[in-house]
């Protein structure tokens, strides 16, 4: 059995790209599974594929393979082996392990912590072949937990679900990440427990000393924990009260001070403005503004206040370390909206680093969804 493509869809995969829509699928069997891609007679891929579902094809190799099921796994041993000497130099740190199509494993992630692993599948192809990733994740962990409960498993006609697949899982684990400890849940923490993303970019944190920090939408306190090794006051602000429990209890952890505030980011930034505070150092990690194309003038003017307000209260010689994770909100983009806000502060900034998500969560050219994460890290003249 096999899946043919129109000549659009084919442009996608011939131009390297893993994802073609159903609207460009011209046939292909009636059940998900693994199968091999024509344009014709022309061979193009091997994918993952699903009927059903709107994403009806992922594309994971450009080769033809005698066992398509074996490819894709190999696939996976691949990514394990690029991780393992980081997992060896620390075995107590928190890593992901599989990113997807970054990996050419579209549809599963696969995060370590600390020796526990947690895998979440979310293509209809992956739920049959869970126990097997399981088996090849059996002697880099203690226990390997299913989190499948992302919204987006409905869209490909899968139930949710939390389940172990190896060992007894903990419900929770504390992972080292340079110089501090946090707790992550592994049954209940969002994602698949943290946001290992940022992991390179909060170590960076250790890096500054000062008297006052500020790190806005804070979760759990990952950059304020880092911050507060060497700042005197770091104070951390999120929206939700569990978080910011999470966040102290992390701080307790390490022995660290950490003030945390519960607020709407952009009425407690306007608050501080009005009250005149300064700050040596503030971090910017918001959520994802833009979900989809539709969101993107819309998020770009939440993006560009919240800059602004922080741009504000920066003294000179301040830092401004400051994200986003909307893929539709470009790099090209993300630096115009910066540029506009110093403007608007009416500030200089110089950019010190251009960053992005970790070595962990590579990114393919020719897959732009891949490259989601900046990260830039700005001086207040």
């Amino acid at each position: 059995m096999r899946i043919l493509v129109n000549e659009r869809g084919a442009a996608r995969l011939l131009s390297r790209h893993l994802w073609v829509f159903r609207r460009d699928v011209l046939s292909g069997p009636d059940a998900p599974g693994l199968y091999p891609v024509y344009w014709g007679k022309r061979f193009l891929a091997l994918a993952l594929y699903n009927p059903q579902s709107d994403l009806a094809m992922r594309a994971y190799r450009f080769r033809p393979a005698e066992d398509p099921v074996k490819a894709l796994l190999d696939n996976l041993d691949t990514a394990l082996r690029r991780r393992l000497p980081h997992l060896e130099g620390e075995p107590e740190g928190g890593f992901r392990l599989a990113h997807a199509e970054g990996d050419f494993l579209p549809g599963l992630v696969v995060d370590y912590y600390a020796g526990h692993v947690v895998v979440q599948a979310t293509a209809h192809a992956w739920e049959g072949l869970l126990p097997q990733v399981a088996e090849r994740l059996k002697p880099l962990a203690k226990s390997v937990l299913a989190k499948n409960d992302a919204k987006s498993r409905e869209l490909e006609g899968l139930p949710l679900y939390v389940r172990p697949l190896l060992g007894p899982v903990p419900e929770r684990v504390a992972v080292r990440e340079g110089g501090v400890r946090y707790l992550v849940d592994l049954l209940e923490g969002q994602k698949t427990g943290a946001y290992l993303d940022q992991r390179e970019n909060r170590i960076l944190m250790e890096r500054f000393r000062g008297e006052r920090a500020l790190d806005v939408f804070s979760y759990a306190g990952g950059f304020g924990l880092h911050l507060a090794l060497g700042f005197q006051e770091v104070i951390s602000v999120d929206s939700s009260k569990d978080a910011l429990q999470r966040a102290e209890e992390n701080a307790r952890l390490n022995g660290l001070n950490l003030k945390t505030v519960e607020a709407n980011a952009f009425d407690y930034l306007r608050s501080l403005e009005r009250a005149g505070e300064r700050f040596d150092l503030i971090v910017l990690d918001p959520p994802a503004f833009a979900k989809g194309k539709k969101d993107v003038e819309r998020a770009y003017r939440a993006y560009k206040e919240v800059n602004l307000r922080a741009i504000k209260l920066l003294k000179e010689g301040g830092i401004l370390a400051t994200a986003s994770c909307s893929h539709h909100l470009t790099e090209p983009l993300f630096y115009e909206m910066l540029r506009e806000a110093a403007q608007d502060a009416h500030r200089s900034l110089r950019v010190l680093e251009k960053r992005g998500q970790g070595f962990d969560h590579p990114v393919l050219l020719n897959h732009p969804e891949t490259h989601y994460l900046k990260f830039a890290l700005l001086e207040v003249l």
